[in-house]
């Protein structure tokens, strides 16, 4: 990609002085751009405004886009968000001392993710460390073994080849950034800026480091590994697709006619071989007759499957996912880099296996289906006034019902489509969901890394910031619980682009009600249970909402809950109260 020339910088006055800090970050920043860097998120500070600065004059040049944040955990949230649905690297930058341990939750996230980040952290200089300067604390290593790579530079003094030995630099965080998050702590001695270095003339190479190589790689992009299986087919297989998992998944159970347990952030939750209600199959005579599971992603959401993978009865072959570990439960499991089927399925013997698989699914669910008393719609015109009553009555009772967890999940999910993006925070809903929705091909994201509640909307805004660049963009769509959104209630101060959309859905049971399905539930005293485990609030979500500026509405019922998925608002949080004590 071949970027247009940049506006030129003011003219620089003959007496200001020089600043190797500005000159040092403009030059790294900007090797990062020519080689297909496209965001920066920055949190303020003093130390890091060289940095800062030099983003701010490459955003307003038209060379990279800068996203501000105050706080930094939402600004490494923020970026996590842009890198996750672009697949790029994404820079955040912040100040020295406090400010880098919050960029950790989103470090952690990012690690376990195998998502690209690129940490750029001010220091002090070599002589201000160790003893007691301001705001100077040890950040060689902050973040240990969750980056993938981690360099101390020394603070620019404008010797000759500094700016070159920047631009090598990004080069090579660039590259590293291929297996997960990169740090580079930056010392900045002062002057920490200047009048504004002059931006270099160097065109923007977007697909690695030749354009004119139409087999180049992005440098970011994971290289697969040798370790490639071949797999012949098999009626007792079944291939299982956990969060981050792809279409390839979907396309691997095909090919090998097998099941598709394919959880609801996997990317995979569609066709004809997905099973929805997997782990009541599991558990039964299907689940007993697996001979072979094939893995890909890293499931998270039920216990059925680890239960599976980890009885000797069962061959386990795992495909290595980005992120820290290969997700290996029974510590039995071959992980290989890729797998090729040899052969094709019998037709016969993938309507009996896979068929099997799917009727039974479906059995479950219209077992534990609610009792829809839904009216049929040929009543509405019929000649006979009572009939034509007895069906608006039956229509206003399925408008009046109240909304539960599944008939929110159901609905967000229903209301989702290819153009628009979901985001699952790590809540019972997710779970819900995953237990319930059918098969359909649309854009999922969760943090399930490490499945914390940090940041979930704050991934969500980074989520729909990169996406608002496609042709059609739609809403992002984020289904939460309460706690989650006040743990990451900061993010709704934050400044977004007008026409942005994203709406918030939060599932308001007054605490942490997922708890209650674990073994704690009843066997902890009920009021330390309550106290420390339930952790109940009296927050109001309306004055929260109105304090970021985002639009609200209440959404108790089927009606205003259809209403809230048409919005118009741009911005929207809409509060579905899911304790039974309050009143629709």
């Amino acid at each position: 990609m071949t970027t247009t020339p940049p506006a030129p910088a003011p003219p620089a006055s003959d007496t200001a002085p020089r600043s190797p800090a500005a000159e040092a970050a403009m030059a790294l920043l900007h090797g990062m751009h020519a080689l297909g860097l496209e965001d920066v998120v920055v949190a303020p500070g003093s130390r890091s405004q060289a940095l800062a600065l030099a983003a701010a004059a490459l955003d307003r040049a038209g060379l990279m886009t800068l996203h501000v944040r105050v706080d930094e955990r939402v600004a490494g949230f923020t970026a996590l968000g842009l890198a996750v649905e672009s697949d790029r690297p994404v820079a955040v930058i912040c100040t020295s001392g406090t400010a880098v341990a919050n960029l950790h939750p989103a470090v952690l996230e990012a690690h376990h993710s195998g998502v690209p980040l690129v940490l750029l952290t001010a220091d002090r200089p070599l002589e201000l460390r160790g003893i007691g300067a301001n705001q100077t604390t040890n950040q060689v290593g902050i973040f240990g073994d969750m980056v993938a790579a981690d360099w101390d530079v020394a603070a620019p003094t404008g010797a000759p080849g500094e700016l070159d030995d920047m631009r090598e630099l990004a080069a090579i965080a660039l590259r590293a950034a291929a297996d997960g998050p990169v740090h580079l702590n930056l010392a900045y001695r002062e002057p920490l800026s200047a009048a504004e270095p002059s931006i270099p003339e160097v065109a923007a190479v977007a697909d690695g480091d030749d354009a004119d190589d139409a087999d180049a790689r992005p440098l970011w992009q994971r290289t697969p590994g040798p370790n490639v299986v071949d797999l012949e087919v098999d009626d007792a297989t079944v291939v299982i697709a956990g969060h981050g998992a792809g279409a390839e998944a979907e396309q691997l159970a095909v090919a090998l006619g097998a099941p598709l347990i394919a959880e609801v952030s996997s990317g995979a939750r569609f066709g004809r071989h997905a099973v929805v209600a997997y782990r009541d199959v599991l558990r039964g005579p299907h689940g007993e007759a697996v001979g072979r599971a094939i893995v890909l992603g890293h499931p998270t959401l039920s216990r059925e499957v680890p239960v599976l993978l980890e009885r000797d009865d069962v061959e386990v072959i795992v495909v290595r996912a980005p992120g820290a570990d290969a997700y290996n439960p029974g510590r039995r499991a071959r992980v290989v880099d890729e797998v090729r089927v040899i052969g094709k399925p019998d037709p016969q013997a993938v309507r009996r296996w896979v068929g099997g698989w799917v009727a039974m699914s479906r059995a479950v669910l219209e077992s534990t289906a609610p009792d829809d008393p839904a009216p049929d719609l040929e009543q509405s015109a019929s000649t006979d006034m009572s009939v034509r009553l007895a069906f608006a009555k039956a229509e206003a009772a399925i408008l009046r019902q109240r909304v539960d967890r599944r008939m929110l999940a159901r609905a967000v999910w229903a209301a989702t489509w290819p153009h628009d993006r979901l985001v699952l925070a790590a809540s019972r809903l997710i779970r819900e969901a995953d237990r319930l929705v059918p098969g359909k091909n649309i854009t999922v994201h969760a943090n399930r890394g490490l499945a914390g509640i940090d940041g979930t909307i704050a991934t969500a805004t980074g989520i729909a910031l990169a996406a608002s660049r496609g042709e059609h963009p739609g809403t992002t769509r984020v289904l939460l619980g309460d706690l989650a959104l006040i743990h990451d209630a900061g993010t709704l101060l934050a400044p977004l682009p007008e026409g942005l959309r994203v709406h918030l859905f939060v599932g308001n049971d007054r605490g942490g009600t997922i708890f209650d399905q674990l073994e704690v539930a009843a066997t902890a005293h009920p009021g330390d249970y309550e106290r420390v485990m339930r952790t109940p609030h009296a927050v109001d979500i309306a004055a929260l909402a109105a304090a970021g500026g985002w639009a609200y509405r209440r959404a108790a019922t089927r009606a205003d809950l259809d209403d809230a998925l048409t919005a118009p608002e741009p911005l929207l949080v809409v509060e579905v109260p899911l304790d039974d004590e309050i009143e629709p």
